[in-house]
């Protein structure tokens, strides 16, 4: 199947430059920008952070899904140029993280993981960012033991006829140019939804004036046509479709494709009784196809060595779950979800041309390489112990298949033979939660304390299937171990009159975590344990004036070799002061990271060659901001990032490719950008 939808830059456009002929929904329901800059979303509810991704942020994210991410205490990225970096929670990346989009998973297509899910996540165009934090839901699919991060959108049942915009466009430095547009029509009974995005940028340069290979195009367009008869019903159609084109400073090749097609059929029925209050189901097809190149984007190679590889991967899933209340203390959802995934690739290599190269690639049939299945079965369930205390827990159990169809270990033809080669892995895994949770109130505010125990089972992913056995040196495939994370999860939340904090912290052990060492190209299983969390606080210093302080520590060793874990990000901490009137703001953001010197040379995780290469040091960065609302529904905001123009590295930072014009060799990490200017206008009807 495949979805056929134009170009949106055209037509985000003439979405901006029409607004004032919008006709507005009732007052009541207008949206009202806030002129925050917003700098660090707090924790809000245990274990649970929630924000908006309309908002301005600074520094300034990219467009993609990890960008925004590292915005949000905890997280960090794996930075491997201007986008498509691999978000990193706690330590902890790859499928141990779940990135959901309106409830569906998706996968990226590249071995390397040149396009990682995020790499599909257009944020602005989602009207919600949800991260729960820990093994400490079972509800939304199988092995996420870091976190589970849901994009998703919210359409209410118009109240009349009416529609809704939004619209902003975003220029900056480095030829950094961004357009988004929603918009949202309807009636009672039924809705229409269409969206588009289209951003660019131009290689950047750091502190010193070297430039990174980094510039980017990228593009999606998304629509959904609803039915609403009642305040308790929603049947809602949609479909998306995005591509795309990005240079990389960490690897010998681009991407020159980043193509998504989606269809997802959603019902929703709230309310049925006073036993049944809702009832949910979702089926989705989702398909990537991924090209990447030497010679799209780049210095072309020497003739003969024209290269290219396009792989893709088609997932079909679904999902049930009911919510009862058979007790008037007691909630219990009880559901089911599966899907289906494929993933194959065709190459071409060592051709004389670019138009050989293409030719080539695109005259062969694709061949899959692996294929896997799913199907779980959840119970999630809060107990209100008394009206302050209350018990959440479930379990779950997930049924995983996987086929090896890989006639060679790696993709050229003239790699060692795959030894299981049709051999299928099945494993059937467990995972479940205990959580209490206190609500305390006095005369200081109020708050909840809450302590919580999580298992978490999962299953070996693609990349990590795709390297070879220690023991043995050849296929992997069948010889790894499923991961088993237990993890103590506790803190606190707090807000009193002027102030506001949050602690959470964590200590996990993780029984046969999946290590990759780079260096020997190989994945096997060691014991490993983790600690570390995250503190807010935030104060009110006058009517117009606010100041927010965020710490966050992961500590990580790998027991099974007395060394420590690697790919750790370091501790960081942000101050932010923000003055704000509710029509002129303006802002500071102080990020100052440590030093790293826990490494383990080598080893790491499934970003390809994503390994330690040694010790990191420490760095601050400053940022400025100002806003005008001049309307509640519109917003003008600028910054300046970087404002000293500092010269750093993230230590989590891919390492450079001897790419011919730059300056990053493979033993370097890439630099982030120098100073960043940035203007971003919005409008809310």
């Amino acid at each position: 199947m495949t979805l056929r939808l134009s170009r949106v830059s055209a037509a985000v456009a003439a979405a901006l430059a029409a607004p004032l002929a919008v006709w507005a929904a009732p007052a009541a329901d207008e949206p009202v920008l806030s002129p925050v800059v917003v700098t660090a979303p707090q924790e809000e509810a245990p274990l649970k952070v929630v924000t908006d991704p309309k908002q301005p942020r600074q520094p300034i994210p990219a467009h993609d899904g990890a960008d925004f991410l590292k915005t949000i205490p905890g997280f960090s990225e794996i930075r491997k140029g201007g986008t498509d970096g691999d978000p990193v929670f706690r330590g902890m990346s790859g499928s141990r993280l779940g990135i959901l989009l309106d409830g569906q998973e998706i996968y990226g297509g590249c071995g390397g993981r040149m396009d990682p899910p995020t790499a599909y996540v257009y944020p602005e165009s989602y009207d919600r960012v949800t991260v729960l934090k820990g093994p400490q839901t079972v509800r939304y699919g199988a092995g996420m033991s870091a976190a589970v991060v849901l994009f998703e959108r919210d359409i209410a049942r118009f109240r009349d006829p009416g529609v809704k915009f939004n619209g902003s466009l975003t220029v900056g430095s480095f030829g950094r140019r961004d357009e988004v547009a929603d918009l949202r029509a309807g009636s009672q009974d039924f809705y229409v939804q269409a969206s588009g995005t289209h951003a660019h940028a131009d290689n950047y340069k750091d502190g010193d004036g070297k430039e990174v290979n980094s510039r980017y195009t990228r593009w999606n367009a998304s629509g959904a046509v609803g039915w609403t008869p009642d305040n308790d019903t929603r049947l809602e159609l949609s479909m998306a479709q995005s591509d795309g084109r990005a240079a990389y400073a960490d690897r010998t090749m681009d991407g020159s494709k980043f193509a998504r097609e989606n269809l997802a059929l959603r019902f929703e029925k709230a309310r049925l009784s006073s036993l049944v209050q809702k009832v949910e189901a979702l089926a989705y097809y989702n398909h990537i196809d991924h090209v990447m190149d030497n010679y799209s984007l780049r210095p072309q190679p020497a003739a003969g060595k024209f290269a290219a590889m396009n792989p893709d991967r088609t997932t079909t899933g679904g999902r049930f779950a009911i919510t009862l209340t058979p007790l008037e203390s007691l909630e219990v959802v009880l559901g089911a979800d599966g899907k289906s995934d494929q993933h194959r690739i065709r190459s071409a290599m060592m051709k004389a041309n670019a138009d050989a190269a293409t030719a080539f690639y695109e005259g062969l049939p694709y061949k899959q390489d692996m294929r896997f299945g799913q199907f779980g079965l959840f119970s999630e369930a809060t107990y209100h112990l008394a009206p302050a205390q209350r018990i959440v827990g479930g379990l779950r159990v997930d049924w995983h298949e996987a086929k090896d169809s890989r006639p060679n270990m790696y993709s050229p033809a003239t790699s060692p033979t795959n030894t299981t080669l049709g051999k299928e892995d099945r494993k059937t895994l467990g995972s479940g939660f205990l959580r209490y949770e206190q609500d305390l109130q006095n005369f200081a505010g109020r708050g909840t304390y809450y302590v919580g125990l999580g298992h978490v089972e999962r299953f070996a992913d693609y990349w990590e299937r795709l390297e070879k056995d220690q023991d043995t040196g050849k296929s992997v495939f069948l010889s790894l171990r499923p991961e088993k994370t237990t993890q103590l999860d506790a803190g606190v939340n707090w807000k009193g009159a002027d102030w506001n904090a949050s602690v959470s912290g964590f200590a996990a052990k993780i029984n046969d975590y999946l290590l990759i060492n780079w260096d020997k190209g190989l994945t096997r299983n060691v014991d490993a344990t983790t600690l570390g969390g995250e503190a807010e606080a935030g104060y009110q210093l006058a009517p117009n004036w606010k100041t927010q302080g965020t710490l966050a520590y992961v500590w990580g060793r790998n027991d099974t070799d007395g060394k420590p874990l690697a790919q750790q990000p370091p501790l960081e901490f942000r101050w932010s002061l923000l003055y704000d009137n509710n029509t002129y703001s303006f802002g500071a953001l102080w990020r100052v990271v440590a030093a790293q010197h826990r490494y383990d040379l080598g080893s790491g995780n499934i970003v390809m060659n994503g390994k330690d290469i040694g010790p990191s040091g420490g760095f601050s960065v400053f940022s400025l901001n100002a806003g005008w609302k001049p309307h509640k529904t519109t917003l003008v905001t600028a910054g300046v990032d970087n404002l000293f123009n500092r010269t750093y590295a993230e230590f989590l930072s891919r390492t450079g490719s001897s790419l011919p014009g730059f300056v990053f060799p493979p033993n370097t990490r890439i630099n982030e950008p120098g100073r960043t200017f940035w203007l971003k206008a919005q409008i809310a009807l």
